[in-house]
């Protein structure tokens, strides 16, 4: 399975790596640690240069109760560093996590390969952001907001209800004129979900397979891993890695981490061993 991206082709015969670089300050992880441009770009190259096969850079947490953050201000946060990392020609695709149209296209504008939208393209403007330009999307499901998305969410049947989104938003972007070779999906592991919700999902993801493309999987250092383990966010390394070996036998195809040398070095075994 190829994901096309820009100048960049993705080939999913084993799974790869997104490595999160948070330009934030009050990210539920990392928040504050990367920034500034500098300490941002370093910490890019050093995932780079733990195998990360793409690089995440977003501007505005979306971590449950996050203050959202203004336009200008996410645009001063993430492209500084884009423009740094494209122009030392790093050998991998840079994808923008917003959901803003404006962020989108000035992302893109300055070299950015890859949409990652926590609200799956359903803000105004975000589907066509995306469609006038050569970029690969990840579209993610969330129920609620991040001010709102813990705040009791529910569903009749959470597998049947994502997937059922995941569905509507792929054929809008193909009605639009996306090709398909170009839409990535993803769950939305902790956005508007329980741990029986998160669960439910994990095991599921053969069945999303069937929607046709390829998935990612964010489940690093999240909450849920917190409510399995009794650990605070910084002790979870170990099962951070074993979500994403689990997932990545399950079928995902990019997961989305923040210890990318960890997760790599346990995807090669992953990969030997299958």
């Amino acid at each position: 399975m190829l994901f096309h991206c820009g100048r960049f082709h993705l080939n999913f015969e084993s799974p790869k790596v997104m490595g999160i670089v948070n330009v934030t300050p009050d990210s539920f992880s990392d928040g504050g640690q990367f920034d500034q441009r500098d300490a941002a770009l370093t910490h890019a190259l050093e995932l780079i240069e733990q195998g990360a096969d793409v690089l995440d850079i977003g501007g505005e947490s979306t971590r449950p109760n996050a203050t959202p953050v203004p336009l200008e201000e996410e645009l001063r946060r993430v492209i500084p560093v884009i423009e740094a990392l494209v122009a030392r020609d790093i050998p991998v695709p840079i994808s923008i996590d917003t959901y803003k149209p404006a962020v989108m296209r000035a992302a893109i504008a300055a070299g950015a390969s890859i949409v990652n939208d926590i609200r799956g393209l359903q803000e105004e403007g975000a589907l066509e952001a995306v469609a006038n330009s050569d970029a690969g999307v990840c579209i993610m499901h969330m129920q609620g907001t991040p001010q709102t998305m813990q705040i009791a969410p529910h569903y009749e049947d959470v597998v049947a209800e994502v997937k059922q989104f995941l569905r509507v938003q792929r054929d809008t972007c193909l009605s639009a004129g996306i090709a398909p070779q170009r839409i990535m999906l993803d769950p939305g592991f902790g956005f508007g979900k329980t741990r029986a919700h998160n669960i439910a999902l994990a095991k599921a993801l053969p069945q999303l397979l069937e929607l046709g493309c390829p998935l990612l999987v964010g489940l690093s250092r999240k909450s849920v891993l917190g409510q399995m383990t009794g650990n605070d966010v910084d002790a979870r390394l170990h099962a951070s890695v074993a979500a994403a070996v689990i997932s990545a036998m399950h079928g995902a195809h990019l997961l989305r981490v923040h210890d990318v040398k960890a997760t790599v070095e346990a995807l090669k075994v992953v990969a030997a061993l299958k």
